[in-house]
């Protein structure tokens, strides 16, 4: 069987690579000059520094498969996730941890304690959030709420935390110790060589074929027995029925000797600031010395017809829209959407390998009950 791939993301690179493995011939067919999609990673030619071009990515995962997976690749180093925020005129420790409540309310509490004060705080009267806002007073009250998120969510996401639903904030822990590895996860790390050489060393089989700067249209589906589909969903109709709502990101990119602020990342919850964060991409590979440092500063705001889609946005009442995209493409019998775009959901790196990999065993199964 002949395939076909739209896109050289995560997605596209490991349901290519299973199937190449498997004998069939695959065509891989990317917009960009370049694969890994948004994870792209590159030197900085005035400073030396792996740059994570479209921001940030920590490879973090309870997955032993999928971290099995990625290392058959690269060698992936020992990175933790520290990030650091600044709020009413000081520099605080995220996730919410024993040290930052201590440090905003100037108390020296013990773990028990500051879950007792923590669980005063709380609106308890919230009995379901259903919305980002509400979900964040009943867990960790009005105070923390306002300090550290509402800020920072309405510039990220362009509307109100109350529009928003409550699983965004779930995915964020509160501890009561000092602990202030921002994931809880087993596995974490970053890729020696950068994500760009994890993606070609997995693209890299003699029965794959990829096309850069070619961009995957529609009526190449007749070429193929079936397509993988990683492009927005509404992009594929033409954005027939109207344009799915996403947020897109800006980077101010500056570069200074030294270490410019100390960390990583720096996550800015005010919303009289207009960016969300600054990160020193120096700090994601901390077993490299550089005298150079390069530095971004973060915008969100809506994704227009010719920006990068990055963050699909959920709403608490729903996406009719969506629902209308989703039941075309579940009816296409060639396509199979996957990714964070075909699929319209954020997805984290290690879930996006997880769901390819799944993608290709029920693909080869109903293949081969056919």
């Amino acid at each position: 069987m002949k395939i076909g791939m739209a896109g050289a993301g995560f997605s596209c690179a490991v349901i290519a690579r299973e199937l190449a493995e498997q004998g069939y011939t695959v065509e891989v067919f990317e917009r960009r000059n370049h694969v890994a999609g948004n994870c792209h990673s590159e030197r900085d030619p005035k400073t030396g520094v792996m740059v994570h071009i479209y921001g940030p990515h920590i490879f973090h995962t309870d997955d032993e498969e999928v971290w099995n997976y990625v290392n058959r690749f690269v060698e992936f180093k020992p990175y933790v996730n520290r990030v650091k925020a600044t709020t009413r005129g000081q520099i605080f420790s995220l996730p919410i941890n024993l040290h930052t409540i201590n440090q905003f309310f100037g108390r020296t509490f013990s773990p028990k304690e500051a879950e007792e004060f923590i669980g005063a705080q709380a609106d308890l009267s919230i009995v379901d959030p259903q919305t980002f806002e509400e979900q964040a007073l009943r867990f960790v009250g009005k105070d923390l709420y306002e300090a550290f998120f509402k800020g920072y969510t309405e510039k990220q996401w362009g509307i109100s935390p109350q529009e928003l639903p409550a699983s965004i904030l779930k995915r964020l822990p509160v501890r009561f110790n000092y602990n202030d590895n921002y994931f809880f996860h087993r596995y974490q790390g970053m890729p020696l060589e950068g994500y760009t050489t994890l993606v070609e060393r997995v693209l890299n089989h003699p029965n794959i074929k990829v096309h850069l700067s070619t961009s995957f249209e529609r009526e190449m589906i007749s070429r193929f027995d079936h397509v993988f589909y990683s492009g927005p969903v509404d992009g594929f109709y033409g954005y027939d029925i109207g344009r799915l709502p996403y947020r897109t990101l800006d980077f101010e990119v500056f570069r200074d000797e030294g270490d410019v602020q100390g960390c990583a990342v720096m996550n800015y919850c005010e919303a009289s600031v207009p960016y969300t964060r600054i990160t020193e991409h120096k700090h994601f590979s901390p077993w490299e010395e550089h005298k150079g440092s390069i530095c971004y500063r973060e915008f969100s705001r809506a994704c227009g017809p010719d920006d990068i889609p990055y963050y699909p946005i959920s709403h608490v009442s729903g996406n009719e829209l969506l629902e209308q995209y989703q039941k075309r493409a579940s009816s296409e019998k060639k396509v199979t959407f996957v990714g964070r775009l075909g699929m319209y959901r954020y997805m984290d790196m290690d879930v996006t390998i997880r769901a390819a990999l799944d993608t290709v065993r029920e693909f080869v199964s109903y293949v081969g009950r056919k």
